[in-house]
């Protein structure tokens, strides 16, 4: 009937039959994760797509000078001069104080935190200018 070497080479064919199922099945699994991925990515492009439209229809000159006149009282906007735009050199250096210079502060951004607000007005802290 059946001899030993028989039942060993179908358990081996057996076995390599579940592997290539086991292979198969997770090479599927892994396709489908793939193509969910690749969805999503393009679903995100589309989304990016449509945002970009709508923020160059919301930035167009045109619409955003109709906006200006319309809430000119509230927003008070005034067109810039010339002469209000300046290069870096035209900018006064900031003047130091014997306090700035105990503590090493000669070329340092403004820093407030020594000061206390007066009355009801934070410090505003802008670069080098302190207000």
């Amino acid at each position: 009937m059946f001899r030993t070497s028989d039942i060993v080479l179908i358990a081996v064919m057996v076995s390599a039959a579940a592997l290539t199922y086991k292979a198969k099945r997770e090479a599927e699994d892994q396709l489908a994760a793939v193509q969910k991925i690749h969805a999503q990515i393009r679903y995100e492009e589309d989304t990016i797509d449509l945002l970009k439209a709508d923020w160059s229809l919301l930035t167009q000159p045109s619409r955003l000078q109709k906006l200006a006149e319309l809430y000119k009282a509230q927003l008070a906007l005034e067109p810039v001069s010339a002469r209000q735009i300046v290069g870096l050199g035209d900018l006064p250096a900031k003047a130091l104080d014997i306090q700035d210079i105990l503590n090493g502060r000669q070329g340092a951004m403004a820093d407030n935190s020594d000061k206390a607000p007066s009355g009801d007005k934070d410090p505003v802290v802008t670069g080098d200018i302190a207000q």
